[in-house]
């Protein structure tokens, strides 16, 4: 059986509003490996958990065009066929990227949004992903220490402390029949936000780890800035990948920014 074009897993209660969880790009990224952590501690909240196409159990995306408006049109697909209607976000890099392309085009669809470690527009290392994946998926091909040291001298300030379930968990999913058709060609082209940030009228809690090696921080607070309802936090001892490394500090943001009030 193919591989459907957006896999996703519902989790949580039946009711309530649902929360979009988008992962990031890097070789083997889903989002359920993303955010094991922090959907452990969120349980009591009903989550949509989406593998981007190209990612995780998701086909490829026939689409060379813009890479963001894609995976966004795949998204809103999804939604409709769902019939999910208002939702907030939870994302993290290309993940957040992706959502802030789809609250500036149809911005009825998302209510809030927390993304992480983003680069949706110029002043981040933009080439360092592609340097990334050329040096993961070349040479003798992927493997799991190569897996294990691209989260440990990227993605977490303790490289130490990446648990070996995570490596296998991201190795398997970067050796997929899609992952490695997609590895290096057929991601689509790159976009540049600039233009569509103010355009994003939900509120927007972006969150940055100090030692992310793609953007500094105040990449993030520029971020922030150029958008209509950005808010900022900044999480120490944490590099690309906070809501792995952090999961604790992440949900709380979460709890604080997403949750609806009473």
């Amino acid at each position: 059986m193919p591989a459907p074009a957006v896999a996703h897993t519902l989790t949580g209660p039946p009711d309530g509003p649902f929360t979009l969880v988008l992962h990031g790009g890097g070789p083997g990224c889903h989002s359920a490996s993303d955010f094991a952590g922090v959907l452990a501690l969120r349980r009591d909240r009903r989550h949509l958990v989406v593998d981007l196409p190209r990612y995780g159990a998701s086909a490829a995306l026939d689409d060379d065009g813009p890479a963001l408006t894609g995976y966004a049109r795949a998204l809103a697909g999804l939604l409709d066929r769902l019939g999910v209607g208002e939702v907030d976000v939870l994302a993290q890099s290309l993940g957040g990227a992706v959502a802030l392309r789809l609250a500036a085009d149809e911005p009825h669809r998302v209510r809030r949004m927390l993304v992480i470690g983003s680069t949706p527009v110029p002043g981040a290392d933009a080439a360092l992903g592609a340097r990334v994946r050329a040096g993961y998926y070349g040479g003798s091909g992927p493997d799991p220490e190569k897996m294990r040291r691209l989260i440990a001298e990227l993605e977490w300030h303790d490289g130490d402390a990446v648990p070996a379930a995570t490596v296998r968990a991201r190795y398997r999913a970067s050796t997929t029949p899609v992952a490695l058709a997609t590895a290096t060609g057929g991601r689509g082209a790159p976009e540049d936000l600039t233009d569509a940030l103010p355009r994003v009228a939900a509120p927007v809690l972006v969150v940055h780890g100090r030692h992310d090696p793609f953007a500094t921080p105040a990449y993030a607070a520029a971020l922030a800035d150029a958008l209509p309802a950005g808010d900022l936090a900044v999480l120490g001892r944490t590099a690309h990948h906070p809501q792995a490394e952090r999961p604790d500090a992440v949900a709380a943001l979460a709890a604080a920014f997403l949750d609806p009030r009473s």
